[in-house]
């Protein structure tokens, strides 16, 4: 019975793990009389299979106009209309919607892989994505050419009111429908390396979705 609680903790961790890139995840805060609030379930080390963005046909069509052409980076792969970044760690813990806000706190890595976007001999990628659960966002390093332009640097916002029921197998989890959009920072990088002014914060990338493996 208790191997079975156990097991049951860490799947519900898993899938609200999964939940990160829905929405913005605020509550109410509240603090307890009794000392600061306890996590439900915690996720030290976080491994999962990979975030996939089906590209919207107005984001490829916009890389058309400006003559950019997407590649991927890395461990990253290009399927379908799709790039798939394969999810390396992170860690994730829960609390009780309410009291604390947001009442879910980590972050999911995808070390190793990323999204380039090339216009002639200038190469800009965007590698390492991190998302950040508490404001939905996702941050990443951005190189131009092969060498560092910034780092850690907000590329990514999401929005997850178009999310769709939370899929559960045997094995591992599945979340869709949350809009990848540009962010107001990486519009501004892409337009001044590439000499443009047509690249505008909230662009939307495409649509994610999430799988991780449950315990």
């Amino acid at each position: 019975m208790r191997t079975n609680r156990l097991t049951s903790k860490r799947t519900f961790a898993s899938i609200a793990a999964l939940a990160l890139l829905a929405a913005p995840l605020a509550a109410c805060g509240s603090k307890s009389s009794d000392g600061p609030p306890k996590a439900v379930a915690v996720i030290q080390t976080l491994t999962g299979k990979s975030t996939a963005i089906k590209l919207d046909s107005g984001f490829v069509k916009a890389l058309g106009s400006l003559k950019l052409t997407p590649g991927v980076v890395g461990r990253a792969k290009l399927r379908n209309g799709s790039l798939i970044f394969p999810i390396t760690g992170g860690n994730v813990s829960v609390f009780k919607p309410g009291e604390v806000s947001p009442y879910v706190i980590g972050q999911i890595q995808h070390v190793g892989s990323g999204l380039s976007l090339t216009a002639g001999k200038t190469v800009v990628k965007l590698t390492n994505f991190n998302v950040d659960p508490g404001v939905s966002r996702v941050y990443g390093d951005v190189t131009v050419n092969g060498k560092l332009a910034v780092q850690d640097a907000f590329l990514f916002q999401l929005d997850g009111r178009t999310l769709k029921k939370l899929q559960v197998a045997p094995k591992h989890a599945v979340l869709t429908g949350t809009k990848v959009e540009i962010s107001p920072v990486a519009a501004g990088l892409l337009d001044s390396t590439f000499g443009t002014k047509a690249v505008k914060g909230g662009l939307l990338v495409g649509i994610a979705t999430i799988t991780v493996n449950l315990p």
